[in-house]
């Protein structure tokens, strides 16, 4: 290699190396502006009797007050309820409707895809309003009408304390299920055809199949939905805001919800900002103890 050959190729090397520095820089510059910026101004704030002018340093009186407060733990419990019982049921119904959407045409199978993500792109507001009208108290609601067939009286699902949690559990069930159809999509596309074929002449069943080829394949898409589902879970805001407003009694008040109030119904700036991190605290936990058990034999 001649010298003018090595100094093109260093100069190669060198404006790559330059292109690689620039976009490092880009995703380091959006990540310290909304991700590491909030993050510490949170736990300035966190520290202080905070005021718009004038804020007073108090230490760790937000974090004491945080965990003697009956409320936050209410409202923790409220949203480890709401969590347990949504993102199983949530990860189940997306793996059935994609195993039943898979032996369909790839046309159809698009069509379904649409049909079914059509809810995540909609405003949450437009859906809340759908299911508001759903859990009318009324007997003109058609969930009381649908009741009031079998024989059964209306219901106030969002006005009662016994039904308002189960009436947004019931939401989550039947609502938006897109994005974690398509990824088990991609997934059960992603599935060699000779694993079947071999089952076959083993003279395996459906179940089968699916137990000991379908489900061991999918497990990376199944952890990454289970860690994001609890993490979107536990930071549920918007349908019990919209729908109860955190009521009856606080039966559906979330975490979430709580710190929206504490900030900008009762300006307590420093005590939500303690809540959001304990929150954060909690879900960093719950996330490493996911991939710790969850994620053995998941390979990335």
């Amino acid at each position: 290699m001649n010298t003018l050959s090595k100094v093109r190729k260093r100069n190669k090397l060198e404006s790559d190396g330059v292109w690689g520095y620039l976009f490092i820089a880009v995703a380091l510059t959006t990540f310290a502006m909304f991700t590491a910026y909030p993050f510490v101004s949170a736990f300035i704030i966190s520290l202080q009797k905070y005021k718009p002018l004038g804020s007073t340093y108090i230490g760790l009186d937000n974090y004491t007050a945080t965990l003697k407060d009956a409320l936050f733990w209410k409202s923790m419990k409220n949203t480890v309820v709401y969590t347990i019982l949504t993102v199983p049921v949530n990860l189940f119904i997306s793996f059935a409707i994609a195993i039943m959407v898979l032996p369909f045409s790839k046309k159809t199978q698009s069509f379904f895809k649409a049909v079914y993500y059509l809810p995540v792109v909609a405003s949450g507001v437009a859906l809340s309003v759908v299911w508001l009208w759903i859990f009318d108290a009324l007997p003109g609601g058609i969930l009381n009408q649908v009741f009031q067939f079998f024989g059964i009286p209306s219901q106030n699902w969002l006005g009662s304390s016994s039904t308002s949690m189960f009436s947004l559990v019931l939401m989550s069930w039947l609502s938006s299920h897109g994005t974690s159809i398509i990824i088990y999509l991609a997934g059960l596309l992603g599935i060699d055809e000779t694993y079947y074929e071999a089952a076959e002449l083993d003279g395996a069943n459906f179940v089968q199949k699916v137990w000991h080829i379908v489900i061991p394949s999918l497990r990376p898409a199944t952890l990454f939905l289970l860690v994001t589902g609890v993490i979107g879970s536990f930071q549920v805001f918007q349908n019990a805001y919209l729908m109860t407003g955190g009521g009856p009694d606080n039966a559906t008040t979330m975490v979430g919800l709580l710190i929206f109030n504490n900030a900008f119904t009762y300006f307590e700036f420093g005590k939500a900002a303690a809540q959001s991190l304990v929150l954060a605290f909690v879900i960093a936990i719950i996330s490493f103890i996911q991939f710790k058990y969850a994620g053995k034999n998941v390979e990335y």
